[in-house]
């Protein structure tokens, strides 16, 4: 130091003495006070450390504003079977928040998804049922759509009247296996169209010729001919499948193939031949591919149908049956086949005809005649169950088969002109509706109805059979009936 008290200037140097001063202060600070050089002093390595350091900042400014937000973009793209939602990309935040740090790219097959997708993503499905995946963590799995089928409004044809096969009826078909397949037999102008009409989609009181199975018209009856040739088709809504045959053993078609000079098959030498072989077939065809097989007749009885019957069910294609069921009606060997259930229905019965008397000998004739037969013939269907008869015991009948009585169809006379008492009766009486004999027409059809639709559905082969694969089966079955070996046998036999 000088003698006057202050520091030497060369002794700590220029750099030094600029250091006496802090920024911001008016002059240089006084080092004369008590550890006044110590609170200055800045080693060497605390300059270097202060120099790296950057320079002190001002008050944070404010937030740049965020960029307008872009509408999502929404992906429409199908469902893969195994496969997550697809993430778009480029997607905008929301507001207030800060941006997501950027993605990165899509992890190759095999592994998993590293980051979540950053971008809403909308996922439309399109299969069959066009459901949509809210989030990529909850994605929803589409199923086809069931959509009501389609109605049909008329039969179409399954076997021509050249007993070739036909493939319309597919379309009207369904991937599902409640289905019950019903078929009907009987001689000519019995009524099996109108039967088969009234048990799929009409009812009495609506026009014939509107009917989904057309009925013989008056024309017809006159020139003694048949309406239905061939086999008919209809499908109900309730998926119940009905099967309308030409007349078996028809003296129409045998007098078409006599007087057109039709040309026979080269197996077959006389007309009537052929008129019976086609009979079988299609009674055998029944036998094979139906629940429900419904033999109407309008007079009781015929013995020659029993007789055919029997001969159909001989020539009937072996098929086994999935169950061993044990029925009243078959032996011990029934379970190696399957075999329907075989339901006589007496159309146009008289007011006799349901006398309790009556009805039980009609009972014990038909299980006599069909005493051999493995058909399920009896068991399934009952009168006495359906309170036509209130005052019979449900044990009136030894032997009750499948039978119903149906009457005349006369809606119009009974709705607008029902019989009545007498005229020599009392006035209250004269008021009253005259015996019947019977429940009306409308009411029998409804429980025959009922009772048919209620019927055990067994299967038709060792598979559970859908709609497509029950007429594939049909297909396979009338092409073997055709073939037959056992029919061909029996047809040089009638020759």
């Amino acid at each position: 130091m000088s003698e006057s008290g202050h520091s030497q200037p060369g002794l700590y140097g220029i750099e030094r003495r600029r250091r006496w001063k802090e920024p911001g202060s008016s002059g240089p600070q006084n080092l004369s006070g008590p550890g006044g050089r110590e609170r200055d002093y800045i080693a060497p390595w605390e300059r270097e450390r202060r120099s790296k350091q950057p320079p002190p900042t001002t008050a944070p400014a404010a937030p740049p504003a965020p960029a307008p937000l872009e509408k999502p973009i929404v992906l429409m793209k199908p469902r893969e079977e195994g496969k997550g939602p697809v993430a778009g990309t480029g997607a905008a935040t929301p507001e207030g928040t800060a941006p997501p740090p950027p993605t990165a790219p899509a992890p190759p097959k095999g592994e998993k998804e590293g980051q979540r997708p950053t971008q809403p993503v909308y996922q439309i499905q399109n299969r069959g049922m066009g459901t949509a995946a809210p989030t990529a963590m909850d994605p929803v799995v589409g199923q086809a759509k069931l959509l009501p089928p389609e109605r049909m409004k008329h039969s179409i044809k399954l076997v021509d009247d050249q007993m070739n096969w036909c493939d319309s009826a597919i379309e009207y078909l369904l991937d599902q296996t409640d289905v019950l397949v019903v078929g009907v037999l009987g001689l000519q102008g019995t009524g099996k169209s109108m039967v088969m009409s009234l048990l799929s989609a009409n009812t009495p009181e609506e026009d014939q010729r509107a009917y989904v199975f057309r009925a013989q018209s008056a024309e017809m009856k006159e020139r003694g001919g048949n309406q239905t040739s061939g086999i008919d088709f209809f499908i109900t809504q309730e998926r119940i499948v009905f099967l309308d045959t030409q007349p078996i053993l028809s003296p129409s078609i045998l007098d078409h193939l006599i007087n057109n000079d039709r040309k026979l098959p080269p197996e077959y030498n006389l007309p009537h031949t052929y008129v019976e072989m086609q009979s079988l077939q299609i009674a055998a065809f029944l036998f094979t591919v139906c629940h429900v097989v419904i033999v109407v007749q309008d007079w009781f009885t015929d013995l020659s149908l029993y007789r055919f019957l029997q001969t159909a069910e001989m020539v009937k294609p072996s098929t086994p049956s999935p169950s061993h069921e044990s029925s009243s009606s078959a032996g011990s060997d029934e379970g190696t086949e399957y075999y329907p259930h075989l339901v006589f229905l007496q159309n146009k019965a008289r007011r006799e005809d349901f006398c309790p008397r009556k009805l039980r000998q009609m009972h014990l004739m038909i299980d006599q005649l069909m005493a051999h037969s493995h058909l399920r013939y009896k068991g399934t269907l009952s009168m006495l169950q359906c309170n036509i008869f209130p005052g019979l015991p449900p044990d009136f009948l030894d032997s009750e088969v499948n039978l119903f009585l149906v009457p005349f169809m006369d809606s119009e006379a009974e709705s607008e002109n029902p019989p009545r008492a007498g005229p020599g009766s009392s006035p209250l009486f004269s008021l009253l509706p005259g015996y019947r004999g019977h429940p009306s027409f409308q009411s029998l059809v409804s429980k025959l109805r009922s009772q048919v639709m209620s019927m055990a559905r067994p299967q038709l082969s060792h598979t559970i059979l859908t709609e497509k694969n029950w007429f594939h089966y049909a297909a396979r079955i009338w092409d073997g009936v055709r073939k037959s070996s056992a029919l061909a046998e029996y047809s040089r036999l009638l020759a």
